[in-house]
């Protein structure tokens, strides 16, 4: 019984570990951008995955760059009239 409770404990810290590094560093020259996916899950519930991913099971993204995200990206904060659109908000140094 104490193995059973032991095991159930550590799968659901894991598993929370795993949830809560939700957050994406993306290197840019102007200072690296944080991306918090979890922030974007209602776009997924909306538009699904194919908002910014190539197919429906996510994975990375085709053509992810500088051009790609101030098109994708900021287009969709400035269209959706929330989220960062300045580049300060973004690019941190």
């Amino acid at each position: 019984m104490k193995r059973y409770i032991l095991s159930i404990t550590l799968v659901m810290f894991a598993a929370g570990t795993a949830l809560s590094a939700d957050t994406i560093n993306l290197p840019a020259k102007n200072g690296n951008v944080a991306f918090p996916h979890s922030k974007h899950m209602a776009i997924k519930q909306e538009k699904g995955c194919t908002a910014c991913h190539e197919t429906a099971k996510g994975g990375k993204i085709a053509g992810l760059g500088k051009d790609w995200a101030h098109k994708t990206c900021k287009g969709c904060h400035v269209a959706m009239g929330k989220g960062p659109t300045k580049c300060d908000e973004c690019h941190k140094k």
